[in-house]
């Protein structure tokens, strides 16, 4: 079982920028065996899935709504994963969790190919003037 926390969440006014880290510790040396997701959830709104990227760091996924402002990267050997946000709007206001899977080496990140089934705790992302 892998633990992950994520940490850099905070209040940012919109148009603003925030990077997001996940750090994953476990039964693990690297991530290379594992796809990792960002999640989100904003209140009395179901769980998206907004970014993955793959075992091998080749493959990267992104949902419509954060395309070309989110940009996701992975560090396997130092076991974290990373999420910069740029030109964040206030629908960006959400709950923001990372999750892994398991994978064999390859570039799929395709969030329907993944079964997730280690998340972290998630932190806050507020855009607000």
């Amino acid at each position: 079982q892998l633990q992950l926390v994520e940490s850099g969440g905070g209040l940012v006014q919109p148009g603003g920028s925030l990077r997001l880290s996940c750090s994953v510790s476990g039964f693990t040396f690297t991530l290379d065996y594992y796809a990792v997701g960002w999640f989100r959830q904003a209140p009395g709104k179901e769980r998206e899935g907004i970014s993955c990227i793959s075992s091998n760091g080749a493959g990267t996924n992104y949902s419509d709504s954060v395309a070309g402002r989110f940009t996701i990267s992975k560090d396997n050997f130092k076991r974290a994963v990373y999420l910069q946000m740029t030109s964040l709007k206030p629908e960006d206001t959400a709950v923001y969790y990372c999750a892994a899977a398991s994978s064999t080496y390859s570039d799929i990140a395709d969030f329907n190919s993944l079964h997730f089934d280690s998340w972290g705790q998630g932190t806050q992302v507020t855009v607000s003037s």
